[in-house]
């Protein structure tokens, strides 16, 4: 498991979000802007698979990496939104034509996305990892009807 000093993943995070919500508004290219999602939500992807191995018992649980990670969760679930854009339905991309056709379902997502990231970042901190457990799962559950929704398999 890795392990990052705070305040470096901080710095990184409060960077890395400026300068990419800052371009995300100006992309020149829907393979651009299909690149900077795809980038995004691997990074959540890969801190929220390492809370997912300590809630399952397949890494041992440390609550300050799982309160790391779930920061960079919570911050980088604000990310990838903006990059679905006009013209980023084609190309290498799993995104399903709902998300341009029912918007209105597919920002509802993303905002309980959102919501439920930042209860998973305020349940890491309490250091108790039921608490953690608990959030995971709703954040999961997001996740999943997310996916089932808007993602192609």
């Amino acid at each position: 498991m890795v392990r990052l000093n705070k305040s470096f993943v901080m710095g990184l995070l409060v960077s890395f979000g400026l300068v990419m919500s800052a371009s995300a508004q100006q992309f020149s290219k829907a393979e651009d802007a299909i690149k900077y999602r795809k980038s995004a939500l691997f990074v959540i992807g890969t801190q929220f698979s390492q809370i997912g191995a300590m809630v399952q018992g397949k890494a041992p649980y440390d609550a300050k990496v799982a309160a790391d990670s779930a920061t960079v969760v919570e911050v980088m679930a604000k990310l990838p939104w903006t990059a679905f854009g006009e013209g980023t339905d084609k190309g290498e991309t799993k995104a399903k034509s709902e998300i341009w056709t029912d918007s209105a379902k597919f920002k509802e997502a993303q905002e309980k996305f959102i919501a439920e990231s930042a209860k998973l970042a305020s349940a890491s901190k309490s250091g108790k990892l039921e608490d953690l457990k608990v959030a995971f799962a709703a954040t999961g559950g997001t996740c999943k009807n997310c996916h089932d929704s808007f993602r192609s398999k």
